[in-house]
């Protein structure tokens, strides 16, 4: 693989994780909205609404995370270092980088 096509596969990447992180934030509920009366909820239910709140912010950092790491692979190819182990120096190998393009080690660094 090489840094063309990592790069047109890591966009496509993170135009799906930047799609699905609208689609947490549309769907988390406001938690100052009352008009479900949330605030005279039973104890369960309100505590099954801050687990989900908890999960979808949970789901949220994770897309950003991987978001990073896509943006931080971009700019590598950008700056020639992408495709070499941050450890060694080394080039990583093709079926890790097709695996996961945004990998920054070897596997002998994972």
């Amino acid at each position: 693989m090489d840094a063309q096509q990592a790069r047109t596969q890591m966009t496509e990447e993170r135009e799906r994780l930047a799609e699905m992180g609208r689609s947490v934030e549309q769907e988390a509920p406001d938690p100052s909205d009352d008009t479900e009366g949330a605030l005279g909820q039973r104890a369960a239910d309100a505590a099954t609404e801050v687990e989900t709140r908890m999960e979808d912010k949970g789901l949220a950092d994770d897309v950003e995370r991987q978001i990073a790491g896509i943006d931080a692979a971009l700019a590598r190819t950008d700056d020639g270092t992408w495709g070499v182990c941050e450890v060694c120096g080394k080039a990583i190998d093709d079926e890790r980088l097709e695996a996961r393009p945004e990998a920054t080690t070897c596997r002998d660094h994972m």
